[in-house]
């Protein structure tokens, strides 16, 4: 997929894959490519960034855990994150909408 096609979707992304369990980075990347069927290949310089951002913002906590024996900052999604990720759904549905009635419009069938 082309990275540039994900730009202005990577918050939504983060806050989807974060909606019912907090999670470390790399699980965070992980939870991507799986729900992407390896479609997305998102760099760990892309990721950690989107975090950091998403937490000053206060979309996003983050708490230190101990996971597989090694420390790791998880992250989760705060109430105002939950909401954000609504409406990022409900831009992108819009989003797509627009765009599918551009690229492939219905055609009419004349009497």
């Amino acid at each position: 997929m082309n990275p540039d096609a994900l730009r202005g979707h990577m918050d939504g992304l983060i806050l989807s894959v974060l909606e019912h369990e907090p999670l470390h980075g790399y699980a965070i990347i992980e939870a991507l490519q799986q729900r992407s069927a390896g479609a997305l290949s998102v760099p760990t310089g892309t990721v950690y960034p989107a975090l950091r951002r998403l937490e000053r913002t206060g979309l996003l906590t983050s708490d230190w855990a101990t996971v597989g024996g090694r420390k790791r900052r998880t992250y989760r999604l705060t109430p105002t994150g939950s909401k954000q990720l609504q409406g990022e759904r409900s831009a992108w549905r819009e989003f797509s909408d627009v765009i599918g009635s551009v690229l492939e419009p219905v055609r009419r069938v004349e009497p």
